[in-house]
């Protein structure tokens, strides 16, 4: 999808996976680039889903953060969301490496136990998915970190820091 949107990348559009979002100071504006943004759509056979789109707003939610042109704040329904998720009943996935060495995987031949560690790392998760900054721009002094997970049925990745 970057290649269709290239040269607009750099003058009024963020795209996130299969996501975007066209932002712009005036009306006037808006109506250029959406003009342009449809007809590209459309010679390249790139199908939106409508029930996802909006336009012409001044504020939206985009990946669980409410985003204006005064600020960008934690989606409070994303935050209730999580901190309402009740403990795990198995672990069918690797946990992620920064997580406490005392919490290991369970595997076929040992039993999942919800125990302290567990929990404490749950909730730590819970705790940073729902504190400010979660998305944020990167800073380019740093190295940029491309985690990658993949199944038969899913691909998915984070590009971190």
């Amino acid at each position: 999808m970057i290649s269709i949107f290239l040269d607009l990348l750099e003058e009024c559009m963020k795209v996130f996976m299969d996501d975007f979002m066209v932002y712009v100071e005036s009306f006037d504006l808006c109506l250029e680039y959406l003009s342009q943004l449809l007809t590209r759509c459309i010679k390249t056979n790139l199908e939106l889903n409508f029930e996802k789109c909006h336009f012409m707003v001044t504020k939206g939610i985009v990946l669980g953060h409410l985003v204006s042109s005064i600020r960008i704040k934690v989606d409070k329904a994303t935050v209730d969301m999580i901190t309402s998720l009740p403990n795990p009943a198995f672990v069918w996935d690797k946990l992620h490496q920064d997580c406490p060495a005392s919490v290991q995987v369970a595997t076929k031949e040992v039993d999942f136990v919800f125990d302290k560690a567990y929990e404490d790392a749950f909730h730590e998760l819970k705790t940073r998915l729902t504190s400010t900054p979660i998305l944020q721009a990167p800073n380019w002094e740093y190295l940029l970190e491309l985690m990658c997970d993949a199944s038969n049925s899913a691909l998915e990745a984070v590009l971190g820091q």
